[in-house]
């Protein structure tokens, strides 16, 4: 990657405030792009937009009017859109029978629409520019079943996946790539929050490699997909320590 191929572009990076969503944050700020953190939670987004000195949005993916605000105020400051990475997401263990409708539809709707409501407002002024990077955050879940979510999660998780190539598909001749990443567990603090101690261990010594993933690992195949070395739109490209060989 040419190490100024990527300077002075402008990123949206949504669910910014921690986890896989700072570190691609981070790592994007530090190849020169200028990132806007997105995030429901607005001290953590404007926390880390102070650390890389960069506009912080509170949005919540689900409002159509909030995504449409975040997408007109990056415009306002930069002029620009060129990358999005749809991170934002919640997890669930619920079991099925125990999932009310109410939870389903919040699952989902955070995910799946905020993942379509985002593309949605970045979609016209990549076409319009000729040029777009999208990362969709999908799972293992979405590959495959989640080890640690509900139904509702792995539901979405795959949804995204078909999104992903519906939208790479129509828009690759106006110099758009849509491309989905697919983690496994990840030491996040949603990861941590939803196991315990011994669970996680329980699960690394069951992984081919025998650890979680680092949200810092994701970030860096984020940085590829959203290069101009990637000859890649429409795919699901994994990063699971071998948890998951298809």
């Amino acid at each position: 990657m040419n190490k100024n191929e990527l300077t002075g572009k402008v990123a949206i990076v949504t669910g910014a405030g921690q986890g896989m969503g700072k570190a691609i944050a981070l790592l994007l700020a530090s190849k020169g792009i200028k990132v806007v953190i997105a995030d429901i939670n607005e001290v953590v987004a404007n926390k880390v937009a102070d650390e890389i000195g960069t506009l912080g949005v509170k949005v919540d993916v689900t409002k159509e009017d909030e995504v449409e605000s975040m997408a007109k105020a990056t415009l306002e400051k930069y002029g620009r859109i060129d990358i999005l990475v749809n991170n934002a997401g919640v997890l669930r263990p619920t079991k099925i029978e125990d999932i009310s409708k109410k939870e389903w539809d919040f699952v989902l709707d955070v995910n799946l629409n905020g993942t379509f409501l985002c593309t949605k407002a970045v979609l016209k002024t990549m076409k319009e520019n000729g040029y777009g990077r999208i990362i969709n955050m999908s799972s293992s879940a979405g590959r495959s079943v989640s080890t640690i979510g509900g139904a509702h999660y792995t539901a979405a998780k795959a949804a995204i996946l078909g999104f992903t190539r519906a939208v790479a598909k129509e828009t690759a001749s106006f110099g758009v790539t849509v491309n989905s990443v697919c983690p496994g567990l990840i030491d996040t603090e949603m990861v941590r929050s939803d196991c315990s101690v011994e669970q996680i261990d329980k699960y690394e010594k069951s992984f081919p490699i025998h650890r979680l993933g680092t949200p810092e690992e994701v970030a860096a195949l984020v940085l590829f997909l959203i290069s101009d070395a990637a000859y890649i739109t429409g795919a699901a490209i994994d990063i699971n320590g071998g948890d998951l060989m298809i």
